[in-house]
Order: C-alpha cells, then sequence, then structure tokens
C-alpha cells in the first residue's frame, strides 16, 4: 500500500513540475513578476499531495525591503515557506547541483552563495540587497545548517550583512529583518514530541531519498509557521546587535510554540 502512495505523490509531483516549470523558465527569462508567484503553486500542491498542514501565526511584514530569517530544520521548510508566501530562498552555492532540488532552487530564482569566495562576498551580498529593494522577500536560514528541529542553532551574523547592504538602496534607508519559527508539531493527527521530530529533521548525514520515504510514510505532519516582531536595521544600526536581537525573537517564538504555548 506505500507503494502506491510513493507513486501517487510521485506522479503528482512530476505533474505540477511539467506544466509549472515551462511557465517559470519564460517568466524568470523575461523578467516577469510573475516569476516571484509561480513557485508558490508548486509548493501549493507539493504541501497537499504530502500531507502538510500549515497553522500559520502572526502576519508577513507589510514593509519592505524585507528579510525573513527562519530557523533550518528540513527540505520541508522551503516547501512550507513557499506556500505560505511568494519567496525567494539563500541557498549554498553547492545546492545548485543537487539532483532535483538544483533544478526547483534555480526555478524559484534563489541566490546562491560561494561562502568560500571572500573576493567575491560583496557582490553576492550587493545582489541580494539589490533584489529586496526590488521588492523581493528573501529568506535566510542563518544557522546555515540544519538542525534536529527541537532548538535553534547559534546564528552566523555575518549573514545579516545582506540587510545592512540593502540599507542604501532603501526609499527610506530602513530595512526590515523579520524573524521567522517553523516548527513541526503534529504527525498523523498527534503531537510530536522531540522523539517524532527526526522523521521531519534533515540532519547532515541523512540521505535525501530516505529523508523524503519517512516523510510520504508520515502521510500527515502539521507545521506551524510563526512571524514575529521585525528588526529594523538601518545606517546606524550595529549588525551583530541587530542580529542577536533577531536570534533572541526567533528563539522565542520557536520554543512557545515547540511548547506549546
Amino acid at each position: 500500500m506505500i507503494w502506491l502512495r510513493y507513486a501517487y505523490v510521485a506522479l503528482a509531483l512530476s505533474l505540477a513540475t511539467v506544466i509549472l516549470s515551462p511557465l517559470q523558465i519564460i517568466a524568470l527569462w523575461r523578467g516577469w513578476k510573475l516569476a516571484r508567484k509561480m513557485p508558490r503553486y508548486w509548493h501549493m500542491v507539493a504541501c497537499f499531495v504530502l500531507g502538510i498542514r500549515i497553522h500559520v501565526h502572526g502576519e508577513i511584514e507589510a514593509r519592505r525591503p524585507l528579510m525573513l530569517s527562519a530557523n533550518h530544520t528540513s527540505w520541508l521548510d522551503i516547501i512550507v515557506l513557499g506556500r505560505v508566501a511568494d519567496v525567494a530562498f539563500i541557498a549554498k552555492s553547492e545546492v545548485r547541483s543537487w539532483p532535483i532540488f538544483g533544478l526547483f532552487a534555480r526555478l524559484q530564482n534563489s541566490v546562491f552563495i560561494e561562502r568560500a569566495d571572500r573576493r567575491g562576498t560583496g557582490r553576492q551580498v550587493n545582489s541580494i540587497a539589490e533584489r529586496m529593494a526590488a521588492g523581493e522577500i528573501i529568506i535566510l536560514f542563518p544557522e546555515g545548517t540544519t538542525s534536529d528541529g527541537n532548538r535553534l542553532l547559534p546564528l552566523k551574523y555575518s549573514l545579516f550583512g545582506a540587510a545592512s547592504s540593502a540599507v542604501p538602496y532603501s526609499p527610506d534607508g530602513t530595512v526590515h529583518v523579520q524573524p521567522v519559527a517553523v516548527a513541526y508539531t503534529g504527525i498523523q493527527g498527534m503531537p510530536m514530541g522531540r522523539f517524532m521530530r527526526p522523521v521531519v529533521a534533515w540532519p547532515g548525514d541523512v540521505a535525501m531519498l530516505p529523508s523524503l520515504a519517512g516523510v510520504i510514510r508520515a502521510r500527515a505532519l502539521d507545521v506551524d509557521v510563526c512571524f514575529g516582531e521585525s528588526v529594523t536595521f538601518t545606517a546606524y544600526t550595529k549588525r551583530k546587535d541587530a542580529a542577536a536581537e533577531v536570534e533572541r525573537r526567533m528563539r522565542a517564538l520557536l520554543a512557545d510554540r515547540l511548547s506549546g504555548r
């Protein structure tokens, strides 16, 4: 019976990809704003067939430029956040060459960064800043890796350089960084405790296919997406202090949701 579910998920996602990819490629080539919205339809299909129920708490910041700072547990985070809003992701350059997900990342118009390329850091940061100033919502996973879903790892404050660099591009000289907590809280209608969270967590030593198979077998997952109060970056903001405040708010949001508060 589980093989039928595997086949159902594979067929549905393949059809969605075949239908939407050509439209997205054209939209990216022509520079249409539709390219920002198209990936959301694919994520809607993915959430439906995987049985992911999303519960949104709070609202996404209305002011721009905007960066969302989210915790990172799994590849599922991308599908969940891509379903909630029209966003683009900051990804490490290796993702570009990954099978399947590399293609999806390129179609999502993700920003790929070379962490080892110190000479090109300024260019990469400016590219992110320009896209934010143009109205795109950029998602940053500042932990720099995936966690077990039960905690927030220490953030890499240097990754908030893009927010600081976007300030000169902003009409009012401000950039808003909104903390976001993605908490996996339920499985098959039951609360998901810390010992069940490995079903969705994707630590570095777990291959992609086994992780995907585990999510498909779960059949029904509940995910809480919590939007906190934004932190404003200006020309006078100390990046380290602002990033520390973002981290504090992210940690509180995630802890509250995982504890059921």
